[in-house]
């Protein structure tokens, strides 16, 4: 396993990151039990994985709280995220930290986030809740604090481009790139600037893994006017990936390609099926994809934006 400095937090963590959110949920949503869950995190464990990432909406908190029990708790960096969506105030967010420290089985979190941030909400919740989390780091709660953006709905940044240029005050920024959208550099060059730490999300989702999505997804940028039709096979649009570079599937492509993005440090993936993240530990410990090949993608998806690779 590869390690890197984790930005200003000093942070060393692996390259990759067990995402314990999207499709999987580490096998919950596949209807693993818990105890194949339980697994799942202590492969990734024993394979050298020392970063992973979860949310009190996603349900894995109690699956990591266990898998902790048998490795050093400082051996591990634990991300999770609180939802200010509903009722929420200093208060709420004081209580939903505390049941996070309980399912986690830890007296304290690495990196605490708010999730999934829209772009509307940003200022309210730096002026009223992010004081709050200041605190709890300064009680040793917390040791820094993070925040991740809805990539979902909002594919153009707009939350970090209306936040990061006015506001030093985050250590972490979760983030959506990939092959199909690479919008975020502009957001990596000034986090570089600023050492603040990256936990890339969307890496691969279901365009780069699955055919029909691919090719509906490259449909819409073309709709869009984002995207030359002149530029891609409609019959195989990333096959030209394994034919310019020793990669051995478009999503190995796809994960070496996001793995080595300038400000990246840490790419999440998921998955509930154990050979599944052997396969994508070996992607993310490989070397670069071709420079030409780079430049290449680089070229093609320089304008889009309007789809997110699920």
């Amino acid at each position: 396993m590869d390690y890197i400095r984790f930005g200003r937090t000093e942070l060393n963590v692996s390259v990759m990151g067990l995402g314990c959110g999207g499709p999987s949920r580490i096998g919950m949503s596949a209807d693993k039990s818990e105890a194949e869950s339980v697994n799942i995190v202590r492969h990734a464990f024993d394979a050298g994985v020392n970063f992973i990432d979860t949310s009190e909406v996603y349900k894995t908190e109690g699956f990591i709280g266990k898998a902790l029990q048998e490795v050093g708790r400082d051996k591990i960096v634990i991300s999770t995220k609180v939802n200010y969506r509903g009722e929420f105030s200093p208060a709420v967010l004081r209580e939903r930290l505390e049941g996070s420290l309980k399912r986690l089985n830890t007296d304290y979190i690495d990196i605490y986030n708010l999730h999934g941030v829209d772009p509307d909400d940003y200022a309210q919740l730096r002026d009223e809740i992010l004081p709050t989390f200041q605190d709890l780091r300064d009680e040793g709660k917390i040791r820094f604090i993070g925040v991740t953006e809805m990539f979902g709905e909002d594919t153009n940044h707009d939350m970090l481009r209306q936040s990061l240029p006015e506001d030093d005050v985050w250590d972490v920024v979760m983030l959506g790139f990939n092959i199909l959208n690479q919008s975020a550099r502009d957001i990596l060059r000034l986090t570089q600037e600023r050492d603040v730490a990256i936990q890339l999300m969307y890496a691969v989702r279901r365009a780069l893994s699955q055919p029909d999505k691919l090719i509906e997804s490259i449909q819409t940028l073309i709709d869009e006017g984002q995207l030359n039709p002149d530029d891609l096979n409609m019959e195989d649009p990333l096959g030209f990936l394994l034919k310019e570079s020793d990669a051995t599937s478009i999503v190995d492509a796809a994960y070496r390609f996001c793995r080595y993005e300038p400000g990246v440090h840490v790419v999440l993936s998921g998955t509930g099926n154990p050979e599944h993240l052997q396969s994508n530990i070996e992607s993310l410990n490989r070397g670069p994809l071709p420079d030409a090949l780079i430049e290449k993608l680089r070229r093609i998806f320089q304008h889009a934006t309007a789809v997110n690779g699920n």
